[in-house]
């Protein structure tokens, strides 16, 4: 089972999202099976902050001086998921999100779906830098997109 600490630095997002902590903690367990982790004790942190912040974390971490939609921070180099495992932490930008400022809160929520599940994948190691990978993580995210994507009007 994964278990998501969800911290807000920025009141925004809550307008968007009710229950921010139970829409991302549902978005999870409604995951295919493969990405549920089942009998074991997954866990990570997202930090939902805006782009002054993600900038400032994207310019120290790697050393790229501008604002983007989302960073992952996988807690190790090689994914392997133990019995109780922290898997790592995702910060993703209101202002990127909320693009454009006319998403009604159920496109809002899709878009914030799809940067989550980007996100969760670079923590268990998959990545896009070369194209061959590019393509293996856009499948991934298509699969566990489309297992959630009729039920996000439910969550929340």
């Amino acid at each position: 089972m994964i278990s998501i600490d969800v911290v807000s630095e920025n009141n925004l997002w809550s307008k968007k999202i009710k229950n921010i902590d139970i829409f991302f903690n549902s978005l999870a367990r409604i995951f295919p099976k493969k990405y549920r982790f089942i009998k074991k004790k997954v866990s990570l942190t997202i930090l939902l902050s805006n782009n002054t912040n993600i900038k400032k974390l994207n310019k120290k971490f790697r050393n790229k001086n501008k604002a983007t939609d989302i960073l992952s921070f996988p807690s190790e180099k090689r994914i392997n998921i133990k019995k109780t495992s922290y898997i790592g932490d995702i910060i993703i930008s209101y202002d990127f999100m909320n693009k454009p400022k006319t998403l009604s809160d159920l496109e809002f929520k899709n878009k914030v779906t799809k940067i989550f599940i980007h996100g969760f994948l670079h923590l268990l190691g998959y990545d896009h830098i070369k194209l061959k990978d590019f393509k293996v993580m856009l499948i991934e995210e298509e699969k566990i997109y489309q297992t959630v994507k009729k039920r996000i009007v439910n969550i929340v």
